[in-house]
């Protein structure tokens, strides 16, 4: 950006506003200091003063910036606008000038004058949205939009858009006509995107475009499911709309919570920084299996993952959680006193019907059957006592006889032949213990999945016992099973909250055409009021059952009618020549889905490197010799066959690489398996063997479509095999 007339006067501005930030952190360090030094005093006054700590570390917390800048723009609008005079309720006054315009600076958190005029709107006010939304076509009451460029609290440049009249038209760069896409800060935005990536994604809150903040600002009700593909910004906007939400429904969000669920830890660790950035502190982050108490110890082959992952597997785990609420086997023989009560087997037949039939969690209804077979052996008692009074044959049978029927249960329950039956009956289980018993006995999984799964799908379900639980190889998919089943089971006491799931209030899932029926199942029951935000991209599904429409994935959601789908269409990450070679494979991998539209193009073609045929570890040299001249960050995407000729040829020419599962993604050179690849980005990637990568990953045309599409300035495809079919027409470097 070049030198601009006004940077001295906005450089002061901006002074002033850090020099109010600074004001804002030594009151809220002096409440702090002031609060901690009363340490005495009766319980309410203790209690409050907790409640000044905590919400003065809350405060220190959003008004730390590190080296992010403050403010990153301004907007000059007409006082007279229809929109600037109201505001959605939120009206902030601005800096009227002689020519009736007011001014509002845009930063990432509000800051205001010793007056209390604000000197920084929140981006997330109602009053900011036309910074982000305002065209040429559509200039919101805007005369002037303008981007800042920062190093920290010091402005490096400026850019300007001009808009023309109510009507229309906007001077300076960026004006869109006809097919060309119509940008927010054009200058900004592209020297955004030319930056150098790092091991964390950026916040996006100073170049959010019009789409972006349309679905950023949407309604908090129902569920938001967004599609975007490659380089949209998706993710992004997922977490700057959980930042939104929380500014805008402070009350009830903070108390309920907000969740935010990624594919795998790497992509955590790469988001991690984003909210906190934006001054949003209290957000959950967490893989789906994080949703669930069991540790994973082992893996499913594919197939068995797939099944384990289908919707059918309700019908399943509800016909395992019947199976075991049974009548007994022969008749069960109580002792109690002198006598011997009898339960027999069309007793217990006719109980364990009864309470069948009454509905409910499976372990409270426990204690109704134990209170039935109470009564059944009660009676038969009462009856024996009777007896024995008519006849004198017990001797001291008056006094038995004053057992009331609570005395009786109590007794009862100290008897073990009569803990036997129950158990046999009704036992109280656990979610580990169900899924185990079922899983481990082929006779079980029969009765359960009879017709619901074939002989194969449940010959694939079977694992063999183990001697422990602590020895019990959990996988992955084994998860979202005892999920479903913890809620069928209930609490085995009585009061007992160990069965319920923390719930949130609203819910961001990432990546989220990845998941199966019964992960997505997981998610709906943390759901406190169906309010959430699915992002993903069909085109880029390489789970075991790949979704073709979002229909398919809001089926197993929690069913709201404001539901809807919205599109990203634009591609900010992805230069437009590499997703010319990534979409040659769409028509195959996902048939029907459009690519969006690239806003740049490099000028750096794609490099396909051909080996002549040669093995691994040849090929594997030539991606380290390549991967070590590239500049910026580099990624080298293999297939899990290849990762160890990759770590060694890596190592044989000195290059020093990353593992994110060891090392995060601080390194210049990360080696990735393709699997681990989705939802990051890096300067330049090196994909290896792409028919290897189809041939083993599950939707193997998808997975290299992900891999194609990482980069942000270049791409090498390094191959030994021949290269797919809709890639056999490259030219080769």
């Amino acid at each position: 950006m070049a030198a601009h007339p006004d940077l001295h006067a906005e450089q002061a501005y901006i002074d002033q506003a850090y020099e109010r930030l600074e004001a804002m952190k030594r009151a809220a360090s002096d409440r702090l200091d002031a609060a901690l030094v009363e340490g005495r005093g009766t319980p309410q006054a203790l209690a409050e003063r907790d409640i000044v700590v905590r919400s003065s570390l809350h405060r220190l917390e959003q008004l730390d910036i590190g080296r992010e800048p403050l403010c990153f723009g301004r907007i000059d609008r007409r006082a007279d606008d229809a929109d600037a005079a109201h505001n959605g309720g939120h009206h902030a006054d601005g800096v009227r000038d002689d020519g009736g315009v007011e001014t509002f600076y845009i930063g990432r958190l509000a800051v205001s004058g010793a007056d209390q005029e604000p000197l920084v709107v929140d981006w997330r006010a109602p009053v900011a949205e036309p910074f982000y939304r305002a065209t040429g076509r559509h200039p919101m009451g805007l005369t002037l939009r303008r981007h800042f460029a920062t190093d920290g609290p010091r402005i490096l440049g400026i850019e300007d858009e001009l808009f023309a009249g109510n009507g229309g038209g906007r001077e300076g760069n960026g004006a869109g006509g006809g097919d060309e896409l119509e940008l927010a800060g054009p200058g900004a935005l592209l020297a955004a995107l030319e930056r150098s990536r790092s091991g964390r994604m950026r916040d996006i809150v100073a170049t959010v475009q019009r789409e972006q903040d349309e679905i950023i600002r949407a309604p908090l009700r129902g569920i938001l499911v967004v599609q975007g593909g490659p380089g949209t910004g998706k993710t992004a906007v997922a977490l700057h709309r959980a930042a939104y939400l929380l500014y805008t429904h402070r009350f009830p969000l903070e108390t309920q919570g907000v969740l935010v669920v990624g594919p795998n830890p790497v992509f955590l660790r790469y988001i991690d920084h984003v909210l906190p950035s934006l001054g949003e502190t209290g957000v959950t982050l967490t893989t789906v299996d994080g949703l669930v108490d069991t540790p994973v110890r082992g893996h499913d082959a594919p197939a068995a993952a797939s099944v384990k992952g289908d919707a059918r597997m309700v019908k399943v785990l509800a016909k395992a959680v019947r199976d075991r609420e049974r009548a007994l086997p022969a008749d069960a023989v109580v002792p109690f006193g002198p006598y011997a009560l009898t339960l027999s087997v069309g007793a217990s037949e006719s109980i364990v019907g009864q309470v069948r039939r009454r509905g409910g969690a499976h372990n409270p209804r426990r204690r109704q059957v134990e209170g039935l077979v109470a009564a059944h052996l009660g009676a038969q008692y009462a009856r024996a006592i009777d007896r024995a009074r008519r006849t004198r044959v017990r001797a001291g049978a008056e006094e038995l006889a004053g057992v009331d029927d609570a005395e009786f249960s109590r007794q009862l329950r100290a008897v073990p032949e009569f803990v036997r039956a129950l158990d046999r009956m009704w036992p109280v289980l656990t979610p580990q213990e169900l899924v185990h018993d079922l899983l481990g006995a082929p006779a079980l999984l029969r009765l359960a999945g009879r017709g619901v799964l074939d002989d194969g799908e449940l010959a694939l379900l079977h694992r063999p016992r183990s001697t422990s639980f602590d020895d019990v190889p959990w996988t992955p998919a084994d998860l979202p099973l005892l999920d479903e089943v913890r809620v069928l089971l209930g609490p085995r006491r009585r009061g007992s909250s160990e069965h319920e799931a923390r719930t949130y209030g609203h819910i961001v899932v990432d990546e989220a055409q990845d998941l199966s029926p019964m992960q997505l199942r997981v998610l709906a029951r943390r759901s406190l009021s169906g309010s959430m935000t699915v992002v993903g991209d069909l085109a880029q599904a390489t789970g075991h059952r790949p979704y073709r429409r979002w229909d398919e994935v809001l089926e197993h959601l929690p069913v709201r009618p404001e539901s809807r789908v919205v599109e990203l269409t634009v591609n900010y990450r992805t230069p437009g020549e590499v997703m010319d070679l990534a979409t040659r494979l769409l028509p195959v991998a996902a048939p029907g889905l459009r690519p969006p539209r690239s806003v740049r193009r490099t000028g750096e073609e794609p490099q396909i490197v051909g080996t002549n045929g040669a093995g691994p570890a040849a090929v594997a040299a030539e991606v380290a010799r390549r991967a070590a001249t590239l500049p910026g960050t580099v990624a080298v995407l293999g297939p899990l066959s290849l990762l160890d000729a990759l770590r060694a040829a890596l190592d044989a020419v000195g290059v020093a690489y990353g593992e994110p599962e060891r090392s995060g993604l601080d390194s210049d050179v990360t080696l990735l398996p393709v699997g681990m690849a989705k939802g990051l980005e890096f300067d330049a990637v090196v994909v290896v063997e792409p028919a290897r990568i189809v041939r083993e990953a599950p939707q193997g045309l998808r997975a290299l479509f992900v891999a194609l599409t990482r980069p942000t300035r270049s791409l090498t495809v390094v191959h030994g095999e021949p290269l797919p079919d809709p890639l056999l027409t490259l030219p080769r470097h």
